[in-house]
Order: C-alpha cells, then structure tokens, then sequence
C-alpha cells in the first residue's frame, strides 16, 4: 500500500558517461532504468543533468536552450517507464520554470507514473568550471526541504552542492526522510588531480556518510564518468564512485570510479528505526539552543 513502510527497498543508482546528443543520454537512461527495474530495483535514481554533458563549465546563452519545463517530454518518458515497471524514480532535470527563471531540478516520479513533485536545488555553486550561478535560481521549495512517501520508502532527495550542507540533510530527515538522494556532477580538474584529487574525493564522501550517521538514515550519491571537455580547457574528469551508506556510515555499495554502472543495493529500512534508537542524535537535540544556526555569522 502506498504510505506503508517496507521492510526492504531496492535502490538503483545510474552511473554514465554523457556524450553530445540530448537525444541518445534520454536514451541510454531509459535503458539503464529498465534494465535496473529488470534487475530487481524497485527505486532509481538518475545522475545530475543526466540529459547532457556538463555544460556549466561555460558561461554561453546558448545552453539555456537545452531546458524543459515540468512535466515536459523527459518526465513525460520517465513517468511511462514508472508505469509499466512500477517503479519510483527520481529524474534530474535542467528546468525551465519561465522566461528567465531556470532551476537545477528533480522531478520525483512514483510507482504507477504519477508525478509527486519536484525539488529545486538550493545551494548553487561558483567556482572554475562549475558557474552553475549563472543558470540556475536558488529553489524556493515550500518547505525548503521536504520528504516524500512513495510506494517503496519516505525519500528526501538533494542535488550536488547540497550534500555538502548538514542543514540541508537534517531538515530533510527530520521531515521523515529514511533515504536521503543525491543526483551528482563531481569531479577533479586534471592539473589537481596528483595533488589534490584523493582528499577531494575523501572529503565528499566523508561529509555525506557524516549525514548518515547523524541523521541515521540511509545516504546515496550517484555521479557520472568520463572526461568532458569544453572548447578551451582541460574539462573535467568525474569521479564516478557513487556509493550508497547504511545508517551506520558504512558504505554497503560503491560503483567504480571510471566504469559505467548500474549499482544496486538492497537496504534495510528496520536499521534506520534501530540506529536513531540506538544512537538517538535526534533525541538529544538541543533545539532551544540552536538559534544562531539562522544567522549568517555570529559577531
């Protein structure tokens, strides 16, 4: 029934490459999804902008062309595929919301095809090869962050840049959130790669495993593969390794980091009631005492 809580989910997470036609990535997601569903997931979830190359790695007008509305032509496949499969998929979308209004989004699709909303990343970075400011509005989500209950579990989903933000996983696990999802575009830029590349890597999947430990939910990841060049520059080389965490922290599945994979992991929703009982961080909780966390900086 939907709402009910299942003893086990299926997870399925779609690690790609991306090459230049829209047409073909659509394509080769919907073949992944039903070859995961085949497989025995019973929820999916795509990678971040899964429909194109990494195009924020340039300022160019010509990009906003590549988006749609919600639903739109991409959901609309998606939600056939959720239909016939009865599956839950989450679909990351490059969203035209209106004429100059354009969001880093998700669209969650339930079991049976029916389209339970969309969530509009909030947190949107900056930096070399990642100018995601100037495409994407900051989402304006009521709530900001939010769960929903689909046929195979309570998800809460992020994008990317959120995962870097314990704010963002709390909120969503305190929404009611037994899986936390993260569709991803990560990578290294080669010249950092030798020096840097392994404590950057660490780093992000250190700070998303410490949202499962903390919040004591289960926290999936799923990034893209290859190296994606620009006209001028190195490109970046996505890191791949997309991974699923138990509540514990442990990583329970963790794709390659250069393959492209269907990664399937069977999760266990009685842990996620066990470890908060058992390490009851939401119990002890000092919520009279956090009112600085609202403030940009304390003086």
């Amino acid at each position: 029934m939907k709402g009910s809580k299942p003893k086990t989910t299926t997870l399925a997470l779609l690690q790609h490459r991306a090459g230049e036609s829209p047409v073909d990535n659509v394509q080769h997601t919907l073949d992944a999804a039903k070859q995961a569903a085949q497989n025995g997931a019973q929820i999916i979830c795509t990678q971040e902008l899964f429909a194109t190359e990494y195009f924020c790695q340039s300022e160019d007008h010509e990009n906003f062309d590549l988006a749609e509305s919600i639903p739109g032509p991409t959901t609309k496949v998606f939600q056939k595929v959720a239909r016939d499969l009865d599956v839950v998929i989450i679909v990351s979308i490059f969203e035209r919301r209106t004429a100059g209004i354009y969001h880093n989004s998700a669209a969650i699709i339930d079991a049976g095809g029916g389209l339970l909303g969309v969530y509009r990343k909030m947190h949107i970075p900056d930096d070399p090869l990642y100018y995601e400011k100037f495409y994407f509005t900051p989402g304006d989500n009521d709530p900001g962050f939010r769960m929903w209950n689909t046929k195979y579990g309570r998800i809460g989903v992020l994008i990317c840049w959120d995962q870097w933000y314990p704010e963002a996983a709390r909120l969503t696990a305190l929404a009611g959130a037994d899986i936390l999802l993260y569709p991803t575009a990560i990578g290294w830029h080669p010249s950092e790669k030798a020096e840097e590349g392994n404590a950057q890597h660490t780093a992000w999947q250190t700070i998303q495993r410490s949202h499962a430990i903390a919040n004591g939910c289960f926290v999936a990841a799923v990034n893209r593969v290859g190296h994606e060049k620009p006209p001028e520059g190195d490109g970046l080389e996505f890191w791949g390794q997309s991974f699923v965490a138990a509540p514990s922290g442990e990583v329970i599945a963790e794709a390659d980091i250069d393959k492209e994979e269907i990664l399937l992991a069977e999760l266990n929703i009685a842990q996620v009631n066990e470890t908060r009982t058992h390490w009851p961080f939401l119990r002890d909780r000092r919520i009279d005492a956090y009112e600085g966390i609202t403030r940009r900086f304390i003086d």
